[in-house]
């Protein structure tokens, strides 16, 4: 019977990894596809370089990136566009969200699920700059835990690709 167990083990990691992965590549593949709008061909567009240096060092597979490439041409396509989002968190913790969608307003109701889930608002774009030039240090352990799931729970949206605070680093 041990036999069974330790294979469901492996068979629930290897899906959890897999689904982290998917995740990954399809990030990378929104991130290829918004450089290649400022052209397909690698050499002349500096971005789409480095998206695609990325991807391979995600070991994303080749066909994965043409096809994200070639997104751009398809006219049957959902165009995307990257979101610039400004919120403030748990403690007055100042975060810019940066997303890349093809349904802004779908992606929008998502985040602001995620950040009403976590004590957080969305707040106007700019408003927070000012924070950003003041690092800030969270004491309490608990105002932390509550921060680290913030930024956990909107990793794992699909469509959010970086999350920037004005949190100081751990060391």
């Amino acid at each position: 019977m041990s036999g069974h167990s330790k294979w469901s083990t492996i068979k629930h990691k290897k899906a959890l990894t897999d689904k982290k992965r998917g995740q990954i590549f399809s990030k990378l593949s929104r991130l290829i596809t918004l450089a290649a709008k400022k052209g397909t061909d690698p050499k002349s567009n500096p971005s789409l370089i480095q998206a695609i240096e990325n991807a391979k060092g995600m070991n994303m597979p080749n066909e994965n990136i043409e096809r994200a490439i070639k997104k751009v041409s398809d006219k049957n396509q959902a165009q995307l566009e990257e979101l610039s989002i400004e919120a403030l968190g748990p403690s007055g913790v100042a975060l810019k969200i940066k997303a890349i969608t093809d349904n802004r307003n779908r992606t929008m109701a998502e985040i602001k699920k995620i950040l009403m889930e976590h004590n957080s608002k969305l707040v106007q774009p700019g408003s927070l700059t000012w924070m950003f030039n003041q690092p800030l240090t969270l004491s309490d352990s608990s105002i932390q835990e509550q921060v680290d799931r913030l930024f956990e729970a909107l990793d794992d949206q699909d469509e959010v690709e970086d999350v920037i605070s004005n949190l100081e680093e751990k060391s």
